[in-house]
């Protein structure tokens, strides 16, 4: 969809920010950790040692735990998707062409891809070393997701694409986070404080694309109001909806990922809930007034549907079976 003059005008005018939200949520890459600050150093002889204790401890890892972890490497790893969907956001100047300079939206996807463009690095380095999975079959998975594409409802308005980003980073932190808190468990000092970093990056764009919503909800309420309402109706869908073993069925294994996900507890319909009581909280959705009629309307909506949301997902079953996953199975974890 085109935007009108209105929402580009909006565009315009919260761009002349991002500049301070670079600052303010993004880390200089001199500054920043890479991969290599959380790996072995197979430059020195210590390192292999590491990885020893790496393969050592990978051991004590269960079946649904390591199919998690895949599927959220795998769905970091599809970051050039992630990009592309980004710089064709209307407002999104990539070469400054229009007005003779650097468009801050493109500086700002840059930037915040540079950052998450660790994180699947870093992860993948990590199950290479570990000896616990089928890296060939995953790599398969990671071009297939980035071949297939994905739809996530948004088109190339901002509006939306800020929602779905608002939501989908402090998903990504929860699920990271959670990984850790269960390596950790399992003694495994070393990915517990991977995840942890990288939830840590992705509290950090979170923050900065509530941020982003924020500040239209001030300049723009109605339109805004009602992009939120038509993301929540839509549902927000995961990056890895499209995830796929070689040779299979999409939809079969991104639900199959997403119940080992559920029993691990590591990102359930509840997190979905409050992730979305959150973003009400935040954006004062409550207390949003001269709004259009239709405005009110989603207002209400978005208000009531956490508690309706709730009631659905009490009756809801996690199917326990676990689904053999070619990443996965032919190393005999259990």
């Amino acid at each position: 969809m085109a935007l009108n003059n209105i929402r580009l005008e909006v565009m315009q005018t919260v761009e002349k920010s991002v500049q301070g939200f670079i600052e303010k949520y993004l880390i200089p890459v001199e500054e920043i950790w890479q991969p290599t600050d959380l790996l072995p150093n197979l430059q020195d002889e210590s390192g292999f040692e590491d990885v020893h204790q790496i393969r050592e401890e990978a051991k004590e890892l269960g079946y649904d735990f390591w199919v998690v972890l895949v599927a959220d490497m795998v769905t970091e790893e599809a970051l050039p998707t992630y990009e592309s969907w980004l710089m064709d956001m209307e407002g999104v100047e990539q070469h400054g062409a229009q007005r003779g300079e650097q468009n801050g939206w493109a500086k700002w996807v840059r930037h915040w891809t540079g950052e998450e463009n660790r994180h699947g690095d870093t992860l993948n380095k990590y199950l290479y070393l570990s000896g616990r999975v089928d890296m060939k079959e995953i790599e398969k998975t990671t071009q297939h997701l980035i071949n297939d594409g994905f739809d996530i409802g948004t088109g190339r308005d901002p509006y939306r694409n800020f929602i779905y980003t608002s939501f989908q980073e402090l998903a990504t932190n929860i699920s990271h986070k959670r990984v850790g808190q269960l390596a950790k468990k399992k003694g495994n000092k070393m990915l517990s404080k991977m995840c942890n970093i990288i939830a840590g990056d992705e509290m950090r764009h979170y923050m900065a694309y509530r941020e982003f919503v924020k500040t239209i909800f001030e300049h723009d309420p109605s339109e805004m109001m009602l992009a939120f309402h038509d993301m929540m109706k839509k549902k927000i869908v995961m990056p890895a909806q499209f995830i796929r073993e070689s040779g299979d069925d999409i939809a079969a294994a991104f639900e199959n990922f997403s119940n080992a996900a559920q029993r691990l507890g590591v990102y359930t319909t509840y997190d979905y809930i409050d992730i979305l009581k959150k973003l009400n909280d935040y954006w004062e959705i409550d207390k949003m007034r001269a709004l259009t009629d239709e405005a009110e309307k989603a207002r209400d909506y978005l208000m009531a549907l956490p508690d309706r949301m709730i009631r659905i997902a009490d009756r809801i079953s996690i199917p326990q079976d676990q689904h053999k996953f070619k990443w996965v199975e032919a190393n005999g974890v259990v």
